[in-house]
């Protein structure tokens, strides 16, 4: 009995460490999900690079100046879809797809007292009990902002991202670049620590701006009176 013992108390070990390494594997997978992603190529620096010390404007550019950090904003971290486009928010089993943001990197440069960003964002659709093969239009919003009591938006970038989901997958993963974020370098310099690029989904910025109404045009009533005679 001792034997037996030993034998499935190894049998059991063997097995929770098999266990362990498919968990391993898995978590790798994960992680590599976006291995030679484009953003591996940001410099994802804390400062924004400088023109050249022999290019004509370098004696007039600051050489320490932050590089804006990304947020994802609150409340637009994730992108539900149900079955009907109008509801914003199905109910659990009648979503189809649904979106997350991943990662994301960021680079600055500075020339001639403007600020040139470039702001990646990496996410995952994955489908919903209603969802199955199709593409998904992903809405994205890329924004700087000057954070503080009467926040101010700088710049306000709105682009989409199409994902396409067939029938051997139940997942697939996006990415967006947006390379032309600029704006004037703030006085005094130091007002650029509040400034902040705020990234997310946004549904609403995809759908077409409603049409205004014409006024109503205001018909002049003209007299049937008739003219008075003049007495003979």
């Amino acid at each position: 009995m001792g034997g037996v013992g030993m034998t499935a108390a190894r049998a059991a070990v063997a097995l929770g460490a098999a266990g362990a390494l498919l968990v391993l594997a898995g978590c790798g997978g994960n992680s590599s999900m976006f291995s030679g992603s484009p953003l591996d190529l940001f410099s994802n620096s804390s400062k924004a690079t400088t023109a050249n010390a022999a290019a004509p404007d370098a004696a007039e550019t600051p050489t320490d100046v932050e590089c804006p950090g990304v947020i994802i904003r609150d409340g637009a971290a994730t992108l539900t879809i149900g079955s009907n486009p109008k509801d914003e928010k199905p109910s659990p089993l009648d979503v189809r797809y649904q979106g997350s943001i991943v990662r994301t990197a960021r680079e600055c440069h500075v020339a001639n007292g403007v600020m040139s960003m470039k702001v990646g964002i990496e996410g995952r659709i994955i489908t919903g009990p209603a969802g199955g093969p199709g593409t998904v239009d992903v809405p994205l919003r890329v924004a700087v902002v000057q954070d503080g009591l009467n926040s101010k938006t700088i710049v306000s970038n709105f682009g989409k991202e199409t994902v396409t989901l067939d029938t051997n997958v139940d997942r697939a993963n996006f990415t967006h670049i947006d390379d032309t974020i600029s704006f004037p370098l703030p006085r005094p310099l130091g007002l650029i620590d509040a400034y902040v690029v705020y990234v997310g989904f946004d549904p609403l910025g995809a759908r077409p701006a409603e049409k205004k109404r014409p006024a109503p045009r205001h018909h002049t009533r003209t007299s049937t009176k008739p003219a008075p005679t003049k007495p003979r």
